[in-house]
């Protein structure tokens, strides 16, 4: 245990708590291997936190030390039959606030119509955790096309897909319909082998990922086999009309002004269009011909139409990642300025 003194720590106040019912498995889920998920509390509230048993000392900001309460209380409540990770932990932490780049809670009716958004996949249940997350879900769900932009990390793709699987298990659609750009990302791959399905494979590898976290593979596979999930190279898009299907454009960052009104146009009654991409990522040649920024700007006076712009503190992959986002805008702005 960090025996570091509280009296270094401004406004230091020591707090009790016990976590109820009392279950040796369900303790040792909760503070991790060696203490790790505590030690993570710790690091990033700057409190102190000592325990024998399921007994609680906590010693730091009169602030920090209630949300930490708070946020021990909720890990213990998800323990239950349940491993407690290190990414669970930071999501935690981030829902209470804790963390410096944390955004403020949605809004009332924001939480009231997302509150249900949401899936049981394979790796428990996912939904929205930061402020632009719920909007985004409560947009996907009102509007037939929706923009998702922002830097990686920050779930634009990972959401899209939550919510297609919803409205496919809720029979808002017959079909989901995954689509990307086939464009090299700055690589020559040269000449791939195998059939036209092996040879795009690779550039749909993310969908395939996030599918099966959410479904698990065997289900994935049956459902590709059904018709009902399909993925696609852009390119497949051309001369179809797209009914009753809920439609992803990843990386759509990568397509022409061209591309993009063509698959704009494919959408067809009672389907609804997700449309993701990070600006600051275009593998085209020339980036002026990002169709996504385009749309942005042809599209943003229409009406059903939403736009959901994620920041840097939207990202919830390791906490590094949110750091070198910073460091890259920070490079790319000092660029810009001595152009």
């Amino acid at each position: 245990m960090n025996q570091a003194s509280a009296a270094h720590i401004p406004e230091a106040t020591c707090s009790r708590l016990r976590l109820e019912p009392a279950d040796n498995e369900r303790l040792n889920r909760l503070c991790g291997p060696a203490d790790r998920h505590l030690r993570q509390l710790e690091r990033y509230s700057g409190i102190l936190i000592e325990n024998r048993g399921h007994d609680f000392r906590l010693k730091g900001h009169t602030t920090a030390v209630a949300r930490v309460e708070a946020t021990l209380r909720s890990l213990y409540e998800n323990t239950c039959g349940e491993t407690i990770s290190a990414s669970q932990v930071f999501l935690a932490l981030r829902e209470s606030e804790l963390h410096p780049e944390s955004p403020p809670k949605a809004d009332a009716e924001a939480d009231a119509e997302t509150g249900a958004e949401g899936l049981r996949g394979t790796c428990g249940w996912v939904q929205g955790r930061t402020h632009n997350q719920l909007l985004y879900l409560r947009r996907i769900r009102r509007h037939h096309l929706n923009f998702g932009v922002g830097p990686a990390g920050t779930g634009k793709t990972y959401l899209a897909v939550v919510a297609a699987i919803t409205a496919l298990r809720e029979s808002r659609v017959r079909r989901i319909i995954l689509v990307r750009p086939a464009v090299e990302a700055g690589e020559h791959l040269g000449f791939l082998p195998g059939d036209l399905g092996q040879k795009v494979d690779p550039y749909l590898r993310p969908l395939y990922d996030a599918l099966y976290e959410l479904l698990g593979a065997e289900q994935c596979t049956r459902l590709q086999e059904q018709g009902t999930i399909e993925i696609a190279p852009l390119a497949f898009m051309r001369g179809r009309t797209l009914s009753n299907a809920f439609v992803i454009l990843d990386e759509a960052q990568n397509t022409t002004h061209r591309q993009m009104k063509m698959f704009l146009t494919r959408l067809g009654f009672g389907s609804t269009a997700v449309i993701t991409g990070d600006l600051t990522q275009v593998d085209l040649a020339d980036r002026r011909q990002s169709g996504l920024d385009h749309a942005l700007q042809v599209l943003r006076s229409l009406g059903h139409v939403s736009f959901t712009f994620f920041e840097k503190r939207d990202v919830l992959r390791h906490p590094l990642v949110t750091q070198i986002v910073e460091a890259y805008e920070g490079w790319e702005g000092r660029d810009t300025a001595h152009d």
